[in-house]
């Protein structure tokens, strides 16, 4: 009688989920605390009187009615959220599109964008602001310069005052700082497709843009949801660029963003609990608009 011996099972040990201790726990203090508390102050009364002591008092969903009935926050909502999406799509098309070009590019060229790319995804944001307010300025801005000498009369034109224009200004300066991590990361994936896979679309007669859109796209496709998942969450938190556009003399009013209007809240007029309710809010909308994202790379993920 013959026994069949199968290989040796792995022994079972508890060393790997411990050394994840040290990262969750991290995850909790610097996550888990802050997010509690948010979700804390947005049942209560929290302002200025608080701050020096008094206690604070509880409310329930007090807050989030009141907000619910304000007309101006889902004028900011719907602001932010078309702020957002233009943003992730124009950012995404330009990145993708210049990862497409940089494989067809010489080396000395490919290396050139990608410098230039990595000066402007590493320059700090409020360095990059002061350029850009230099380059739009109403009196000495390039901007106005150039299309004033190309016989478009914008001398003295201030490009902060619309809120159009104010929005145009802010997503230049977004998709500019943006579009580097859009490229390298999707430059790297189109570095993996499979050459064999391409040889054998031009041989079956395929033409470039077949094989983009038959060949290379589905090979990337995981990368491309992530990507567009964080494009998607990091523009509906944008704050700095807004901010600092609105001090430079953009209408408060007119260009708040969720990110702005809960610092104006909080910050600004001392209403912790309305501002962190308003931060509830902007939680949910992100979940609701990132969960197609997610949905998809789990069926990715299940067919892979």
């Amino acid at each position: 009688m013959s026994t069949t011996i199968g290989p040796p099972r792995p022994r079972r040990t508890p060393l790997p989920y411990g050394l994840l201790v040290p990262a969750l726990a991290a995850l909790l203090v610097a996550l888990g605390y802050p997010l509690a508390r948010e979700v804390v102050l947005a049942f209560q009364d929290f302002g200025l009187a608080q701050q020096f002591g008094n206690p604070p008092e509880w409310v329930g969903l007090a807050n989030f009615r009141e907000l619910l009935r304000d007309p101006y926050l889902w004028t900011v909502a719907l602001r932010s959220l078309v702020f957002c999406l233009v943003n992730a799509v124009v950012t995404l098309a330009i990145g993708v599109g210049l990862a497409l070009l940089m494989q067809h590019m010489a080396k000395p060229v490919r290396i050139l964008l990608q410098s230039g790319m990595l000066l402007a995804w590493a320059m700090p944001v409020v360095a990059t602001l002061t350029v850009w307010q230099w380059l739009f300025d109403t009196q000495y801005g390039v901007i106005n310069w150039l299309l004033t000498e190309a016989g478009i009369d914008y001398a003295g034109h201030s490009w902060l005052l619309d809120p159009l224009s104010f929005f145009f200004v802010a997503t230049v300066i977004v998709v500019w700082m943006s579009v580097p991590f859009v490229a390298f990361t999707v430059y790297a994936a189109l570095t993996q497709v499979s050459e064999d896979l391409l040889e054998a679309a031009e041989i079956d007669g395929a033409g470039s843009a077949q094989r983009l859109r038959a060949v290379v796209l589905p090979s990337i496709r995981p990368v491309l949801l992530v990507v567009g998942l964080l494009q998607v969450i990091w523009d509906l938190r944008v704050f700095t660029q807004i901010f600092v556009l609105q001090q430079a003399g953009g209408t408060t009013r007119d260009t708040n963003l969720l990110g702005t209007y809960i610092y104006r809240l909080g910050i600004g007029g001392g209403d912790f609990g309305m501002a962190s309710a308003v931060a509830i809010f902007m939680l949910v909308l992100t979940v609701l608009l990132t969960a197609p994202y997610i949905w998809a790379m789990l069926r990715q993920e299940g067919e892979d």
